[in-house]
């Protein structure tokens, strides 16, 4: 039986992998084995492994996080200068859910939903 899901991304750096999460987007540092972070917000965690030759240009990590208020999110990561992505700004998709985007220091990018 299925439970959760921890998706795994690509990181150069682990220092800059962590304070992007943690001091931008407020996920706290569960564990940090050197070559492998592990970071949570509320019910979401995700796992980072280390892969020191990526090159973001060419990464296509890609996870969709659904959320609850996600107006306030977009604002409170506005205000904290988390770096939108300048094609995805909050904005109400055909397929009913409100989205935006932001691109990590790994070119890993996060797609934030929620159902309206």
């Amino acid at each position: 039986m299925l439970t959760s899901i921890h998706p795994k991304l690509p990181m150069r750096d682990p220092n800059v992998t962590a304070a992007f999460y943690t001091q931008l987007l407020g996920f706290s540092l569960e564990a940090d084995y050197g070559h492998y972070l592990i970071l949570q917000k509320d019910a979401v965690e995700l796992h980072f492994f280390l892969f020191e030759s990526l090159y973001p240009a060419t990464n296509y990590g890609q996870i969709y996080i659904r959320t609850e208020d996600i107006h306030a999110l977009y604002e409170d990561y506005l205000q904290h200068g988390v770096p939108i992505h300048p094609n995805a700004p909050l904005s109400l998709k055909p397929w009913d859910q409100w989205e935006f985007s932001i691109l990590d220091p790994d070119n890993n990018l996060l797609t934030f939903g929620e159902a309206v």
